[in-house]
């Protein structure tokens, strides 16, 4: 390497001649076997740093998949607190209304008018639809007509989307 670069400065100036383009040539030709010297190590060096980048990117890597696989275990394990609540919270409602609608059934039609009509519409048409009809329309018959009428038109229009759910 060193005779290659004394040999091309000494051409350099022997094919110039003297003055400030000799002086840039030998500049030149001094730089380039100076790259010539650090080139291998560079690309000896860049070969080991591109290794440990990988290496460091798949330690990375390796980590955050062990961060991403911890939160899915804890999300597994509040999504199944979340179905043993929704589960018991169903179970709830359902004793209820069943219990509700007991009661309902229990009572004397113009009492239960009289408690249906204070409800939402689509709770007692929920109620008067779980009730035995018999029930159902002797508390009807005591309701004022335009809320029977109301409550009757919330059963007819809700029905449909019952009996789809149903059969989902």
């Amino acid at each position: 390497m060193r005779m290659f670069a004394t040999i091309t400065v000494a051409g350099a100036i022997a094919g110039l001649g003297h003055g400030a383009a000799a002086q840039d040539a030998v500049q030149t030709a001094r730089a380039q076997a100076e790259a010539a010297r650090t080139n291998p190590y560079c690309a000896n060096v860049a070969d080991a740093a591109a290794d440990a980048r990988f290496a460091w990117q798949m330690q990375t890597l390796s980590s955050l998949e062990k961060d991403i696989e911890q939160r899915i275990v804890q999300l597994e394990k509040k999504r199944a607190e979340y179905e043993e609540w929704l589960r018991r919270r169903n179970e709830f409602l359902k004793q209820a209304d069943e219990g509700l609608v007991a009661i309902f059934s229990r009572m004397r039609p113009d009492a239960a008018a009289q408690q249906l009509a204070s409800l939402k519409d689509e709770k007692a048409a929920a109620i008067i639809a779980r009730l035995n009809p018999r029930i159902s329309s002797a508390i009807l018959n005591e309701m004022e007509p335009g809320r029977a009428a109301q409550l009757t038109g919330t059963l007819i229009d809700s029905a449909p989307r019952e009996r789809a759910a149903e059969k989902s």
